[in-house]
């Protein structure tokens, strides 16, 4: 059993990898604010009380260093529980390095075998919130979804908003969404905060649309699950080496349609970010000189909490002078 206590203690990994970050914000540097962020939350798992296996992570092991697919992490005692682990240090490095917004650390934890190992490819993802639940298919098209979401929330098309991509693949989803009336808000990147919104009434988010990654929709799914949103997501599958990679894996059938109960299936999920530039979740992380205050989200499926922590990190130095606001 995964103890809740787990869940708080998450936050000390997303708050490391958001501070670490946070001091690259603005500085053009991708690789650096996105290494940095690497480095805290690896070396803040050495004291987390858990047997933790990455399923998720950076990337194959002779392509990262650390926090690569297959690393174990965690204190690792007997006693301590065994859980997979999806994650991104700094889901947004381009936001960071150019100072825009919803930039995020996350992480989300479930019990061994709970987690999909999704592939490094892109996942077409349809997210909404609860009342969207089975109205709405990714074998049916944007209109026909947007026509579904506005029937089960009792209002127009038009009064929809549609999170996407803003990418060139996503060419002729705008031009079906504008056509069937609804508004568009498109991000530059971040569509994981995206797809946390969509699951929150009073958002203004209706719905989230196109194709991002897939290992980020897994831990979108998780996230979802414990706001109790709705999402769909399908692999793009559309070269000859992805086909045999997800052969590697155990994918037997490329055009599955997977619910975000397929994608983060454990009962016992925690999902915990940590703002590193501000956006519509979280504040972003401020340096006031005797510390630094962090904003974070912890979920947790199984007790039905969402809680919202205001960290203050406090410098070491003698004479620190303690501010709340």
């Amino acid at each position: 059993m995964m103890d809740r206590n787990i869940g708080l203690e998450a936050v000390r990994l997303t708050e490391a990898a958001a501070m670490a970050s946070a001091r690259l914000m603005g500085r053009g540097d991708e690789k650096g604010a996105d290494q940095a962020a690497v480095d805290a939350m690896r070396k803040a798992f050495n004291a987390l009380h858990i047997r933790g296996t990455i399923v998720i992570g950076e990337g194959e092991r002779d392509e990262a260093p650390m926090l690569y697919i297959g690393e174990k992490v965690g204190r690792g005692a007997a006693e301590d529980p065994e859980v997979d682990i999806a994650l991104d240090p700094l889901e947004g490095t381009t936001i960071t390095a150019t100072g825009g917004p919803n930039a995020l650390s996350v992480i989300a934890m479930a019990e061994k075998g709970n987690l999909l190992n999704a592939p490094d490819t892109y996942m077409d993802k349809l997210a909404v919130g609860p009342s969207g639940a089975g109205a709405i298919d990714l074998r049916k098209s944007p209109m026909q979804n947007l026509r579904a979401i506005a029937d089960k929330k009792g209002v127009y098309v038009e009064d929809l908003t549609v999170i996407i991509l803003n990418r060139p693949r996503h060419e002729k989803l705008i031009a079906e969404i504008r056509a069937a009336g609804a508004r568009i808000r498109l991000i530059s990147d971040g569509d994981l905060s995206a797809g946390i919104a969509a699951a929150v009434i009073g958002t203004g988010v209706h719905a989230v649309m196109g194709s991002g990654g897939a290992p980020e929709g897994v831990i979108t799914a998780a996230a979802i699950r414990c706001l109790n949103g709705y999402m769909l997501g399908r692999l793009v599958i559309n070269k000859p080496e992805l086909e045999e990679r997800i052969a590697r894996m155990g994918i037997r059938d490329k055009n599955r349609i997977y619910r975000a109960e397929d994608l983060a299936p454990g009962n016992q999920l925690i999902f915990a970010a940590t703002g590193v530039t501000d956006g519509a979740l979280l504040k972003g992380v401020r340096f006031f000189g005797e510390g630094t205050r962090t904003s974070s989200i912890v979920l947790t499926l199984m007790t039905g909490k969402v809680r919202f922590i205001e960290s203050i990190h406090l410098s070491k130095k003698a004479d620190v002078k303690v501010r709340f606001a």
